[in-house]
């Protein structure tokens, strides 16, 4: 579909997470094909994660994005799908792929939402493609039960912040879950939630370097529980590191049961962003450094560091490998 203002930011840069939406649009519509392709229980796919996903270049107003999608991996209760998108200047007919995305999704039944139901299997080309989907399904269930476990944080509001501190860039938004943010299911759209978490994010990032911003990646999201209709959530972010020219974004979604329900609150989402600073031109600014008052503070900061030194290191070894072939 062609990219509309709307969708855009206040410099022409198409939001990521409109993008991101797109993502799990067409994840969610090839997987849930998928799992009725066969006789059985009719389902929907729901979202359970999505991998780290690099913004490769921004895509902006007026140009079409085309985003195709491909099972590449199924297990006995879930879908892997790998989603491209590509962009398009229809006046000048070039195109450019800006972002690769891998997602998971689970078949939910129509009868009973707490049911997961069998997958189908799909035939590959070489033994080796099924083996090596069998160890991105095994690495990314581990990631999930590890992220889980250590979801536990809240963002407190800070009294007259100093600038560039964590306090001082920290954002919230509070949403009421609509009809029209759900599945057949009742519950979130897994792209609807992405799609608030980047613009809170995005409000961080702007927040701390004032400048136009744009996503440059997503770390793992992971989708813990599902968000039911008729729940508030509030999608949290702080400002974890920076660089000299990106910024680490936590973002968190909790939700509260609103109607007829007697749940206490609880984790639903979690992930980190990554934003750039970009001038008028679209060339990267400098980011100023972000100040870290509490030990929490600092540690994360430390964490974020190693997030930022280890995607750095795995950058440059794939650019070496791609040199030498």
């Amino acid at each position: 579909r062609i990219m509309r203002p709307d969708d855009a930011n206040i410099a022409g840069n198409v939001h990521g997470g409109t993008i991101l939406k797109m993502i799990e649009e067409a994840g969610a519509i090839i997987s849930t094909r998928h799992c009725n392709s066969q006789a059985g229980e009719p389902c929907v796919a729901a979202l359970a994660r999505v991998e780290r996903t690099d913004f490769l270049s921004p895509m902006c107003i007026g140009e079409v994005a085309n985003v195709s999608a491909e099972i590449t991996y199924t297990s006995r209760h879930s879908v892997e799908v790998q989603v491209n998108v590509m962009s398009e200047n229809i006046l000048t007919g070039a195109k450019r792929v800006t972002n690769k995305a891998t997602l998971w999704y689970v078949p939910l039944s129509l009868k009973n939402v707490n049911k997961v139901v069998e997958v189908p299997p799909i035939q590959y080309a070489r033994k080796e493609q099924e083996d090596e989907g069998k160890k991105r399904y095994e690495e990314q269930k581990l990631d999930r039960l590890e992220t889980k476990q250590r979801n536990g944080d809240v963002i407190l509001p800070v009294i007259n912040p100093e600038p560039h501190t964590v306090g001082y860039s920290q954002s919230s938004l509070i949403h009421l879950v609509g009809p029209s943010d759900c599945t057949l299911l009742g519950f979130v759209h897994g792209g609807v939630t992405m799609k608030l978490m980047d613009e809170v994010a995005g409000i961080v990032a702007a927040r701390h370097c004032k400048t136009n911003i744009v996503t440059a990646s997503v770390d793992a999201i992971n989708f813990h529980e599902k968000i039911k209709k008729g729940c508030v959530i509030t999608v949290s972010g702080r400002m974890t590191f920076t660089s000299n020219k990106s910024m680490e974004i936590e973002v968190f979604v909790d939700a509260d049961p609103f109607v007829d329900e007697p749940r206490e609150r609880y984790r639903a989402v979690s992930a980190f962003f990554t934003y750039v600073s970009l001038s008028k031109e679209g060339k990267p600014l400098p980011v100023p450094q972000l100040l870290t008052e509490t030990e929490d503070e600092k540690r994360r900061f430390e964490e974020g560091k190693g997030r930022y030194l280890q995607t750095k290191a795995k950058r440059q070894a794939q650019m070496q490998q791609a040199a030498q072939q």
